[in-house]
């Protein structure tokens, strides 16, 4: 007795572990609801036990919530702590810059995650220390860890300077709306750390992509389509 249901959806975010709330269905019919995700993929899997009656039923409400934030959840071991910030002005180019000690190499900004800090306020930290901006708000999320391995004399140079044995980082993003003016923004950062960029531009997702070095073009391009439906351009304009 019962059948299976299964449908696709797009939540918000990857939840940890799932409480159920409401079920609401027709009379003498009983629903048994589970969530099965992953990353990539998000799945519901609707599983209706009809106990009294074969006659279709309709789930009218299912209310789910997580006692975890998706921001808290542990990234792979092996790899350092970081956050990726893909700030977009009101046009939805993205901010990015040139790295100061590689030549024509520009990236978005990221930054390490101190100790018991929540990768969201590591975000806002992050852009004020390498660019200036405060006046931003985060728009949306990757909802898990994504990962990229140094290059062997890029690990060994960051290794040696860390005091520590990372092959690489797993990076929680962030999208942010820029909702100041240009003149806030300041790669002397906020005076707190050491600069890290000569110049900056607001780029397609495209050109992010192909400006970006070798080793973090798989992330990049992960993070643009995950964020894709933030990054319609407002104008006819290709630049």
């Amino acid at each position: 007795m019962g059948t299976f249901l299964t449908t696709h959806g797009s939540p918000r975010h990857f939840l940890k572990s799932w409480q159920w709330k409401i079920f609401e269905c027709r009379p003498k019919t009983i629903l048994v609801v589970s969530a099965h995700s992953e990353p990539s993929d998000p799945t519901f899997n609707i599983i209706r036990r009809t106990s009294f009656t074969h006659q279709p039923v309709k789930l009218v409400s299912c209310s789910l919530s997580s006692s975890s934030s998706p921001s808290m959840e542990a990234p792979p071991q092996g790899y350092r702590k970081n956050v990726g910030l893909c700030l977009i002005n009101p046009s939805n180019k993205i901010f990015a810059a040139s790295r100061l000690d590689i030549t024509a190499a520009w990236q978005m900004p990221q930054g390490g995650v101190d100790k018991d800090e929540d990768p969201r306020d590591a975000a806002i930290r992050e852009l004020r220390e390498e660019t200036g901006v405060t006046s931003a708000e985060i728009v949306a999320e990757v909802p898990y860890w994504l990962t990229y391995d140094f290059p062997p004399e890029v690990r060994e140079s960051l290794n040696k300077r860390w005091g520590s044995n990372w092959k690489g980082q797993a990076q929680k993003w962030f999208l942010l709306r820029f909702t100041g003016k240009e003149d806030e923004i300041n790669l002397l950062g906020d005076g707190t750390e050491k600069p890290e960029f000569a110049e900056w531009s607001w780029m397609t997702p495209q050109q992010v992509i192909d400006v970006a070095v070798p080793f973090k073009k798989p992330v990049y391009d992960q993070v643009l389509k995950v964020f894709a439906s933030h990054l319609q351009s407002n104008s006819a304009e290709q630049v």
